[in-house]
């Protein structure tokens, strides 16, 4: 039984630690149940501390004052994500407390713990409960509590995990979200798993031994019923500044930061400090903060296009990409592409998926097609190139995706051309916008308002497939099950389209429809679009019902209603 941790055993703590972590990311990154995917928990916390490992194995320590630096050091650089920000708040908290120490005994490793707290809920601007931080607070207070009367090391662990347990078990309770979608919370699990290996390496039951594979990063194939209109802040924003002044006062900045986004998480290094905050406009949070040190790393990522494409299975797009993304920007850059001369007035650039659905517009007069939708949204380039493309002077652009509208106004300042977005949220509505597009009208303000005014009257279903359990706004919803949606709302689960479609014409009822457009799937044969369709044709007899190829990924049925 050790009365203390020297160097070598924290080390080999750290270890075990982080090999533990690297075993359970799975079931770490499933309890990840957060509207937006900022990166899988699990996935988060093991890079994070596989960041210390690769530098405690680098060097051997004589005292557990730097092997705890070293730790602090590799995590404040390494953190992904929210929860391995905290991580390093946590281990930041505790190098301090073993500053100048060769061992610690309990005493000293209970309030560790506890200062790895307050760093933590320090540096988060609105600390949740529910979260990692309510599990490490309950648990360092039971291991500070053993420590004062006279627990052992093990003791101290043990009582701080059975602590951490009974908190990791209740904020399912504590957090919304957990609670509707019933799970704990996946950082406080992970840091229990932190715990639970830590003491298994003290007693001498569990070794670090080999290094561990290196962790693949890897998105949740899950349809998420969430609405990415709950990503208040777009923008998940990470960057290191050195500081010019080592006692700079960062609490300016905090409020600051905390004004223009949320889930802002700032560790502070002696030398340097690490930001995590989601915002709107990232430019402004780094300026502001380049008025402390100077910039040495940033890292800006769309949480929106993220959530949408780990919803549709496809891997999210990340700042690890960049470098195929540099090479792809010199293509282009070497193609020396030229803007088309226009050779009339108007022309027009829609967003869609699916051959038939290009096809469409195409017919309807579009003279670009960017490939693209709920599950690729097209950055601005891929817009901007399409309407540079376009041999015209005015180039009216459809989004036909809320989440595409501002990449496509971005274009409007980056050509020469005149560049006017329709938003149009959805691909019906910038069916509807075509079909209402006339190009012989003299103005572009009546080109504009004519179109904006048919997509008011445009209402859009679509139907797609639940890929996990849940239970959301009130909807049993069992993985497998068909899933409607109305208008961005959801209508309900079913477990065959029959049954779908006739609960649907209860709901478009109300809109006393006289034109219904059925546009059906990649994976949907056309006799099934058929029979789905006639379902509508029969409670609607007085409308115009027709079914169209359209062939979108994701969606098994697009539906207009006007």
């Amino acid at each position: 039984m050790r009365d203390y941790i020297d160097a070598a055993a924290f080390k080999e703590m750290i270890l075990c630690a982080e090999a533990a972590l690297h075993s359970n990311i799975q079931i770490i990154n499933e309890l990840n149940v957060f509207p937006v995917p900022d990166g899988d928990t699990g996935t988060n916390m093991c890079l994070t501390m596989q960041n210390a490992a690769t530098e405690l194995r680098k060097k051997n320590f004589d005292t557990i004052s730097a092997a705890a630096d070293c730790v602090a050091s590799a995590l404040l650089r390494g953190a992904r994500g929210n929860s391995g920000v905290i991580l390093s708040l946590l281990f930041r908290g505790i190098s301090k407390r073993f500053k100048g120490l060769e061992t610690a005994g309990t005493v000293e490793f209970a309030g560790a713990l506890n200062d790895g707290v307050d760093a933590a809920y320090k540096a988060v601007m609105k600390p949740a409960e529910g979260t990692i931080l309510t599990v490490s607070r309950l648990a360092s207070k039971a291991a500070v509590d053993a420590a004062s009367l006279g627990a052992d090391l093990e003791g101290v662990f043990i009582c701080a995990i059975k602590a951490g347990r009974m908190a990791l078990a209740d904020t399912v309770n504590l957090n919304p979200v957990l609670k509707k979608a019933g799970v704990v919370d996946a950082g406080g699990k992970g840091y229990l798993v932190i715990l639970e290996a830590m003491l298994a390496s003290l007693k001498g039951e569990v070794f670090s031994g080999a290094e561990s594979a290196p962790v693949e990063e890897e998105e949740n194939n899950v349809f998420s019923v969430f609405d990415t209109e709950e990503i208040t802040f777009a923008y998940d924003t990470v960057y290191i500044v050195r500081k010019t002044d080592p006692d700079v006062d960062l609490d300016p900045l905090r409020e600051y930061l905390g004004s223009i986004g949320d889930s802002l998480v700032i560790s502070e290094g002696d030398e340097e400090f690490k930001v995590h905050v989601h915002t709107n406009i990232p430019g402004a949070a780094l300026t502001e903060s380049q008025k402390y040190g100077t910039l040495e790393l940033a890292k800006i990522e769309n949480m929106r296009t993220q959530h949408d494409d780990v919803a549709a299975g496809r891997k999210a797009r990340t700042t690890d990409d960049l470098e195929a993304v540099e090479e792809e920007l010199e293509a282009m850059e070497n193609a020396g592409e030229e803007i088309a001369a226009p050779e009339k007035e108007y022309g027009a650039v829609a967003v869609c998926a699916g051959k038939g659905m290009e096809e469409l517009f195409r017919e309807l007069g579009a003279d670009g097609v960017v490939t693209g939708g709920q599950t690729m949204n097209p950055s601005t380039d891929d817009i901007l190139r399409e309407i540079n493309r376009t041999p015209a002077s005015t180039v009216f652009v459809l989004p036909n995706n809320k989440n595409i509208v501002m990449a496509a106004e971005q274009c409007i300042p980056l050509t020469e051309k005149q560049v006017i977005v329709i938003p149009t949220k959805t691909v019906p509505q910038g069916i509807t916008a075509m079909l209402n597009y006339n190009p012989d009208n003299e103005s572009a303000e009546a080109v504009t308002e004519e179109m904006q005014e048919a997509i008011r009257n445009v209402h859009t279903a679509m139907v797609t497939y639940a890929a996990r359990d849940s239970d959301f706004d009130g909807h049993t919803i069992h993985a497998g099950e068909y899933l409607a949606l109305l208008d961005g709302a959801l209508l309900g689960s079913y477990t065959n389209i029959p049954t779908l479609f006739k609960e649907l014409s209860w709901a478009l009822n109300d809109f006393s429809p006289e034109f219904i457009s059925v546009y059906y799937g990649e994976d949907v044969q056309e006799e099934d679009a058929n029979s789905a369709s006639e379902i509508l044709s029969g409670n609607f007899p007085d409308s115009e019902v027709n079914v169209y190829n359209g062939g979108q990924p994701v969606y098994y049925y697009m539906i207009s209603v006007e």
